[in-house]
């Protein structure tokens, strides 16, 4: 029997810092981060990722607003307190749809004792989703010990609080503090990868000498695969490093497929393979990917120029257009997005409003080589030949340098737009022995449209993309009890709770039921879901409203109000009690009682 549920989706928004010291910031920022990955882990569970939920910080949203921006059942809010060596966390649930707060708690601990508290923290949070949404397979712990050394911890929560800023000097920050971390815990995996990350925005971006900054990527990357060669992290840096440093994209693939199996709602792993295989032309695959990304990290900006750019290597232009204008209204400096527009106005043939943009970008915008290299195309598509020789010229002068890799591409699209085939490929084959890995994106664009029925085409393509190996797909789960096991089991549920009824108790949990019972917290959560058709906290108020029904009926109870009925059936809470009332029934518990009067 499947179940009747759709999807469980929750978002984290930003734990509140409300200690005095408005420092530690970094810390509610990294209590909120370490929620976030460890509810990821669950499987039916789909929470929402750091850079989308982070969106919502010091801003004005309803939690209604919030919800429907992000398509979210839940939503989790909380807040940090800081004093001496003492810290609280309060935390509480809302059902978004009608701003429902149907749990919440207080943690009170000594701050040496933060790493095994979040664990605890992010148990009771899932098991009271389970409650409330349904089934969820919950494992023993959601959050590993990556470190017994508090001090490393409080470094690399301060690096990464700096390193989410994305900008030189707060990546340059967090350099510093991964290191320090480092010298006090050398097996600190999560700080490696942190500092390889750091060292290869700073390369990609050029904010610090490519060869220099990819040197120490690679460095930190090999120590921390060392370490934890299962880590969803550091495969997604290995994929980065055979992309841009080795010109390889079969171990690219290989990485970033490893990456996904090992961490599927890691975002930022499912962009990536979305994008090799958009290069490597399946594009049903890259959807998939891509579809899966945006649901899990719709408001991050990398999430949303790759659908851009999915449109535009999809040759959707018009789709891919206002996209990109969105992008560029939020960050003018997006580089990536102003390259992919310029490309998308040639094939719209928008030809003078390209060239004006282009002199007037900043030069932060476009590097020389990029800037030479759209102008030749605009030349070439325009059917200005004049000027096409001239920039043709300067861009193959720019080309002679090795470590020149835009130019290498440029002038390889610029040949192939010139149905200059044999120079083409000319140029393929250098660069590629240069392992010049922007060939890797230009190879299969749509601006080499001229080349793809040139039989070297093909050959090309296999060499450059291989052939991809299948992912390996996640096996479907069995269910967690066999028929006649299942069926017997929900016989004792249903005879146990008649019996005993321990709905009575207002603060009976899906677990303290499940140990009543002598059976696993999951196969419970399983049964009552696959079997009986309800989710827990409705199995258990169903009962209490039927007990509640039975006492009002009872006119030995006239005297008693509604509200102290309930109570007696085992609700705590008003608002509970008259929610559910009137879901299961249609009428309220007003009108029930007029009714049977």
């Amino acid at each position: 029997m499947k179940s009747k549920f759709k999807d469980k989706t929750i978002a984290v928004l930003p734990f509140v810092n409300i200690s005095s010291d408005k420092d530690f910031e970094y810390f509610s920022d990294g209590i909120t981060e370490e929620i976030i990955n460890a509810l990821a882990q669950i499987g039916e569970l789909k929470v929402i990722s750091r850079t989308s939920s982070f969106y919502f910080k010091n801003k004005a949203f309803t939690l209604k607003q919030i919800a429907d921006k992000l398509k979210v059942e839940v939503i989790l809010e909380g807040s940090v307190r800081i004093a001496s060596n003492k810290v609280r966390i309060t935390a509480q649930l809302i059902q978004a749809a009608d701003d429902f707060h149907f749990w919440s708690e207080t943690w009170d601990r000594s701050l040496e004792n933060i790493l095994e508290v979040q664990d605890e923290i992010s148990l009771l949070i899932a098991e009271k989703l389970r409650e409330q949404l349904g089934h969820l397979e919950i494992s023993e712990h959601l959050v590993q010990n990556k470190t017994n050394k508090l001090d490393a911890y409080e470094y690399v929560l301060k690096a990464k609080f700096h390193f989410n800023k994305w900008n030189p000097e707060d990546v340059n920050a967090s350099i510093d503090l991964f290191n320090k971390a480092i010298e006090i815990d050398a097996n600190f995996t999560e700080a490696y990868v942190g500092l390889a990350d750091a060292y290869s925005f700073m390369a990609t971006t050029q904010f610090m000498a490519p060869d220099i900054a990819w040197k120490k990527a690679v460095e930190n990357t090999h120590k921390a695969y060392a370490l934890d060669p299962q880590n969803a992290g550091v495969h997604y840096l290995l994929a980065n490093l055979s992309f841009f440093t080795d010109c390889h994209f079969e171990d690219a693939f290989l990485h970033i497929s490893k990456s996904v199996q090992l961490k599927p709602s890691y975002p930022e792993a499912q962009q990536y393979i979305a994008f090799l295989y958009m290069l490597s032309g399946d594009m049903q695959k890259a959807k998939h990917h891509l579809q899966f990304a945006l649901s899990i990290d719709p408001l991050n900006q990398e999430t949303i120029f790759y659908q851009a750019y999915f449109y535009y290597r999809s040759k959707a232009y018009d789709k891919a257009m206002p996209i990109l204008d969105d992008l560029l209204l939020k960050n003018p400096k997006n580089i990536p997005a102003f390259v992919v527009q310029s490309y998308c106005m040639l094939f719209q043939k928008k030809y003078d409003e390209l060239l004006a943009r282009i002199e007037n970008a900043p030069k932060e915008i476009l590097i020389p080589h990029e800037k030479l290299g759209i102008l030749c195309l605009t030349a070439i598509f325009k059917g200005d030949e004049k000027n096409a020789l001239t920039l043709l010229n300067s861009v193959e002068k720019e080309a002679e340098n090795p470590g020149a890799f835009q130019a290498h591409s440029y002038l390889f699209l610029a040949y192939a737009n010139l149905h200059k085939n044999d120079k083409a490929f000319e140029v393929l084959e250098n660069s590629l022995k240069m392992k010049s890995s922007v060939l890797l994106l230009s190879f299969s664009d749509p601006l080499v449209k001229g080349l793809v029925n040139d039989e070297r085409y093909g050959v090309y393509h296999n060499k450059l993309y291989g052939k991809i190996k299948a992912e390996k797909s996640i096996a479907k789960k069995k269910p967690l009890l066999d028929n006649k096991t299942a069926v017997a089991l929900a016989d004792k549920i249903l005879i146990y709770v008649d019996s005993e009824k321990p709905y009575l108790n207002p603060s009976i949990s899906l677990r303290d039921l499940a140990n009543q019972l002598e059976i696993h917290p999951n196969q419970l959560s399983w049964l009552l879901n696959e079997y009986l058709g309800k989710k827990f906290n409705e199995f258990i108020n169903l009962y209490r409203l039927n007990h509640f029904k039975e006492l009002a009926k009872n006119p030995e109870n006239a005297n008693i109000s509604i509200i102290g009925l309930a109570y007696e059936s085992g609700f705590n809470s008003k608002t509970v009690f008259n929610t559910s009332f009137k879901k299961e029934f249609g009428i309220t518990p007003k009108e029930y009682q007029k009714k049977i009067s």
